[in-house]
């Protein structure tokens, strides 16, 4: 092995996990109370209103029935004895919620490395990612209103103890009281549209819509205050040191041969440092790479999908994004502008514990590692996505993907410790 390769591998490689970097984003980060508040939070289905697709059957792949409520927790999709993502649902791609969401679960392993969250760029902190799964008909089909209300109820003592006084949401006359079955969409129709009678909608929620602005105010600080217990948990998740690790810290046993070269072709023919970068193995940036759509989990495609140029968008108009006024702090992290370049452009995957996974790409279409190097190396799809695709071919034999390939099946460690793999 040549000098330049190790010193590229070095680059890669660890010889502890270090703490994940400060958020300055959320004062109780790493706050011991708020994680344990957080983990309890994260396997709790009581913040979610009713399942809503037909395909929720009762069955292993679903939740529970349609028409039953709280049953979807964050834990429902992120499985911890998985990895932290989903291997559930119907052919292990997309994750099926309230409905059917439109793209793969992705890890949260070392999710504390990233700045900006989401495949797509739709959020840019640890607190303010909840409101998607939260206000979202396909996966919680929750509302705010209900959301802060089952914090009243069910956590106020414990709220409180770390974040100070909660607002009063027993006091009907200011917060209409809300049940699961009163909250989020009633039905979907097409394109998971929220149609017939609806005692609210997605998103914030027609009660909330009715409320003052103090007193929308106070409910959205409890649910960012939910999303900051929940980031301190999440900031505990890792992947840990590999095999791969141990080789590079001087364990010449530590990977055989196939593997070592594997290796070498990672940062040197195969060219797949150059997105997968870092001892987390992620530039933690946003790539067209070609990726035609097709059907996954037998009932969707995501065809004409903009990803992180809608995201952007959005993320940067949302008033709880990190320049807001629910920030503990600016750290420069939201992004100013969306370029043509953010067309059909997702997030570079961390590869630490990747090899577990059930399929892989934001759609989850393809389905091994196999099938990811061979699409890399013959440079992507040439039709059938937005914007233009940043990849070009790489000449790798067969034998040299499944080098790279065996490669990757060590960077898997050990995972989180036991006690965070429930509930407290």
């Amino acid at each position: 092995m040549t000098s330049t390769v190790r010193i590229a591998l070095a680059a890669l490689s660890l010889r502890e996990i270090p703490p994940p970097p400060e958020d300055v984003s959320n004062r109780w980060a790493d706050d011991p109370r708020a994680a344990r508040l957080g983990q309890k939070l994260f396997y709790d289905a009581a913040f979610s209103g009713k399942l809503l697709d037909g395909d929720n059957d009762g069955s292993k792949n679903a939740l529970g029935m349609k028409g039953d409520t709280g049953k979807v927790a964050c834990a429902g999709c992120h499985l911890a004895e998985s990895g932290f993502v989903d291997t559930r649902t119907v052919n292990r791609q997309i994750s099926l919620g309230a409905g059917w969401v439109m793209r793969r679960t992705p890890s949260l392993l070392d999710v504390a490395r990233s700045k900006v969250l989401t495949w797509v760029a739709r959020r840019d902190a640890l607190y303010n990612q909840p409101f998607g799964p939260i206000e979202s008909a396909v996966e919680m089909n929750s509302s705010r209103l209900f959301a802060a209300e089952q914090m009243f109820r069910l956590y106020r003592q414990e709220y409180e103890a770390i974040f100070g006084p909660m607002p009063p949401l027993d006091d009907a006359t200011r917060f209409p009281s809300l049940s699961a079955e009163q909250t989020g969409c009633a039905e979907l129709g097409g394109d998971n549209a929220c149609t017939g009678i609806q005692r609210g909608t997605p998103g914030d929620g027609a009660e909330y819509d009715g409320l003052s602005a103090l007193d929308k105010d106070a409910v959205t600080r409890v649910v960012v205050n939910m999303g900051k217990a929940l980031g301190a948990y999440e900031r505990l998740l890792t992947c840990g040191t590999s095999r791969f690790d141990d080789w590079m810290n001087g364990d010449a046993s530590a990977l055989g041969d196939a593997e070592q070269r594997g290796a070498a072709l990672f940062v040197g023919k195969g060219d797949c440092v150059r997105c997968h970068s870092g001892p987390f193995f992620s530039d933690e940036k946003f790539h067209n790479v070609g990726l035609q759509p097709k059907v996954v989990a037998t009932v969707f495609t995501d065809s004409g999908d903009e990803g992180a140029a809608a995201g952007l968008r959005a993320l940067i108009a949302d008033p709880l994004n990190t320049r807001g006024a629910y920030s503990d702090g600016n750290d420069g992290r939201t992004p100013e502008s969306v370029t043509p370049q953010d067309s059909g452009a997702f997030k570079t995957p961390r590869l630490r514990c990747i090899s577990g996974h059930p399929s892989f790409m934001h759609t989850g279409q393809l389905r091994s590692l196999d099938e990811v190097v061979a699409f890399f190396a013959r440079g992507g799809d040439h039709f059938g996505f937005p914007g233009t695709s940043e990849l070009s071919a790489r000449e790798l034999s067969l034998d040299e993907r499944a080098d790279i390939v065996a490669f990757l099946e060590t960077l898997d460690g050990k995972g989180p410790s036991p006690e965070l793999l429930g509930p407290p």
